[in-house]
């Protein structure tokens, strides 16, 4: 399966195991991740209509170069290719359109068999820093109210699913191990971004098992960050919440 996300960190984050996760669980996956920290829909727009090579492309989590979105797009014969908002406005719908519509409407052209989705992103964590933040009076509950509703809006026009890595982290943030609140670890690595061991690994197998059907409970890829191996069982944990909340 060959896929191409017109992203920014976000997507980065879940790509950035993807490929090993399929591998070791039976499946090939050619991630690749067109990069711009915070990029919203506005400017992906934008950069279609200028064709600026403004993206860093990464290929199965290693960068590759610099390249225009309208280059990506004829690269291959890409299989799946997704698309998302920038977190600050994930709950604002309308800095969604008509920009989105426009995006999806001139990429099909191009690649009219491949299958299109939405990347739905998590809201920040309870001490997150950044002033986009105040957005929504810096409450978790109230970000993840709003950006439900947007994105849910945002499938609802374009027809297009939702891979629903929001509410996984919603999710996690409900077991004792990511209860930061209580004392848990964070499922965010800076307030925002995910961790590079646990978050990233589950926005991965959540890629994995929604856009293949495969079973997520079967992915035993351990990541290794800063040559520490991450704990098996918190991974099955991880596994497990990811198929919870493709079956709720």
């Amino acid at each position: 399966m060959k896929i191409l996300s017109i992203g920014n960190s976000f997507s980065q984050d879940a790509q950035k195991w993807l490929h090993q996760i399929a591998q070791s669980a039976g499946a090939q996956i050619h991630a690749v991740n067109l990069y711009i920290g915070g990029c919203p829909l506005v400017r992906h727009w934008n950069n279609f209509v200028s064709q600026e090579p403004a993206y860093e492309m990464w290929i199965n989590g290693v960068f590759e170069r610099m390249i225009s979105v309208n280059e990506a797009v004829t690269l291959e014969n890409w299989d799946v290719i997704t698309f998302q908002q920038a977190s600050p406005d994930s709950g604002d719908y309308s800095t969604f359109q008509p920009y989105l519509n426009y995006l999806y409407r001139e990429v099909k052209k191009v690649c009219p068999d491949a299958r299109y989705y939405i990347h739905q992103t998590w809201s920040y964590e309870v001490d997150c820093k950044l002033a986009a933040f105040d957005n929504y009076m810096r409450s978790r509950c109230i970000m993840d109210q709003k950006s439900i509703e947007a994105y849910k809006l945002a499938s609802a026009e374009t027809g297009l699913e939702l891979i629903p890595c929001g509410d996984l982290v919603r999710h996690l943030r409900t077991l004792p191990e990511f209860d930061y609140p209580a004392g848990g670890m964070s499922v965010n690595r800076d307030g925002f971004h995910l961790t590079l061991d646990y978050g990233r690994y589950a926005a991965g197998v959540m890629w994995y098992a929604f856009l293949t059907g495969g079973d997520p409970r079967k992915v035993s890829f351990v990541p290794v960050v800063e040559d520490v191996p991450a704990d098996e069982k918190i991974l099955k944990k991880l596994n497990e919440a990811v198929y919870t909340v493709l079956h709720s």
